[in-house]
């Protein structure tokens, strides 16, 4: 999918993504602390930088094959000892970076990797 421009990303984050991506965060964490709720939790988590700034994940190569990403066994490990609990304190500080203009830029660069602090997903946008 094309990239949407500067302007209407911007204009996204000041109607939408500021106040929206702290909802959607939060909905992802109470979604990843069930058993049965965390596999939606994950990709709720997953769109956390289009939630933010409009930001599309760019495809790797052949769709399917997720090159550069860890197996599915050390990523579920990683996601019940330390990304549950990680991704939670991650995704508030950029919410909280998200509204201020100085913060601003380090949030969207946190936003861009909280797949991978959750799962060790890389987000590739």
């Amino acid at each position: 999918m094309a990239q949407r421009s500067v302007l209407v990303r911007a204009i996204w984050f000041l109607l939408v993504g500021w106040w929206l991506t702290p909802i959607v965060v939060n909905i992802a964490w109470a979604l990843n602390v069930t058993v049965i709720l965390a596999p939606i939790g994950i990709k709720v988590v997953n769109l956390v930088p289009t939630v933010l700034t409009l930001q599309e994940p760019r495809s790797l190569g052949r769709p399917g094959l997720e090159r550069g990403q860890h197996s599915l066994l050390i990523r579920a490990l990683y996601f019940v000892f330390v990304g549950w609990w990680l991704s939670f304190f991650w995704a508030n500080l950029t919410a909280l970076l998200a509204i201020t203009i100085i913060g601003l830029p380090i949030a969207i660069w946190m936003a861009n990797r909280l797949p991978f602090v959750t799962s060790l997903y890389r987000f590739h946008g």
